[in-house]
């Protein structure tokens, strides 16, 4: 009979062949998701509009989407324990609208107002944190209930009057670039990547999807879970009050209603990027394309001049195309 043909490591080749394919699946697999219906959005709309793939018009969408994503940073932490976060978005209005109003009138130095609007949004997440671990609240209610309330305060500080006018330095924050990319979008990009750092090389950041893939094992296994989650929480909030500040300054005014009408946007964002809402599963690689799939839509729908009102339907059919293809890379890979 003749030979089996090997290789000069000696293997058979059809060994090799099998071999190379499952390497080949597995990086693959590795692939998030939601990453081929972005590329699939880009080649569409790149061949439906000559302006898309301008320079010019890609850094626009990094600056359109920054406040949003910075939000969903936090979100989506909040969502790999296992939680909910709707206060995000009147966290938002709240702290921008305590910043304003120290500063314009109360004459509080703008930086002492800046300090001011971050400690809000950390006493908002303390409070989510606490009521979701101690008080034993079902997330969802509780801040449900803080985001009426903020939203409410937001209201009430001003009258539901708006604040004008911030320093130069503030307003460069959102119109000043640094080698040609805007400076919101460095600001993004950097603290998607500081909270990546985080999750995958921090004992902390890694506990977080102990925690969501189930708190209870986590707790037998030493790690205080009540800390972890009252931690997630403070840092969401924080992320939202940045967020606050961006709005703020690309505006040069602090609207009482900044961020309220965001939430949806920002938890579409989440779970587009693949993350599961009942927790233990995610990354901030799958959040950022997520991300970027909301800002490709909305630009690109603004560039071929699509009704507005039109506009929410594809991005719902865009989201559950997304959806749908993470599943079935997930049951790939079972």
């Amino acid at each position: 009979m003749p030979e089996t043909a090997k290789l000069p490591t000696g293997k058979p080749a059809a060994a090799a062949e099998n071999s190379v394919g499952k390497r080949a699946g597995e990086i693959f697999r590795a692939i998030p998701g939601p990453l081929f219906g972005l590329i699939a959005i880009v080649i569409v709309l790149s061949i439906l509009s000559p302006y898309f793939l301008t320079a010019r018009n890609l850094t626009n969408i990094i600056s359109q989407v920054s406040d949003i994503g910075i939000m969903a940073v936090g979100a989506a932490l909040v969502i790999f324990i296992g939680g909910i976060d709707l206060s995000v978005g009147s966290t938002v209005a709240l702290s921008l609208m305590t910043m304003a109003y120290l500063y314009k009138e109360v004459g509080v130095p703008f930086g002492l107002a800046l300090v001011a609007s971050v400690l809000v949004g950390a006493l908002i997440g303390t409070i989510n944190g606490v009521l979701s671990t101690v008080g034993r609240i079902q997330p969802f209610v509780a801040t449900l209930a803080t985001m009426s309330a903020a939203a409410g305060l937001a209201l009430f500080i001003t009258n539901g009057n708006p604040i004008n006018g911030f320093p130069d330095w503030f307003l460069y924050l959102t119109s000043g670039r640094i080698l040609g990319i805007p400076v919101q979008g460095i600001i993004l990009i950097l603290v998607y990547l500081l909270a990546a750092f985080w999750l995958r090389y921090r004992p902390t950041g890694r506990a977080i999807y102990a925690v969501g893939g189930n708190d209870e094992v986590a707790r037998l296994s030493g790690l205080n879970v009540t800390s972890i989650k009252i931690r997630v929480y403070i840092t969401a909030s924080v992320l939202a009050s940045l967020a606050g500040m961006l709005i703020g300054s690309q505006l040069d005014s602090a609207q009482p209603t900044a961020g309220t009408a965001d939430l949806l946007n920002v938890i579409a964002v989440v779970v587009i990027g693949g993350a599961s809402l009942s927790g233990g599963s995610g990354s901030m690689l799958g959040t950022f394309i997520g991300l970027l799939i909301i800002g490709t839509l909305n630009n690109g729908m603004s560039l071929l001049n699509v009704s507005p009102n039109l506009q929410p339907v594809v991005i719902g059919i865009a989201i559950i195309a997304a959806v749908m293809t993470d599943r079935r890379g997930r049951r790939r890979g079972l």
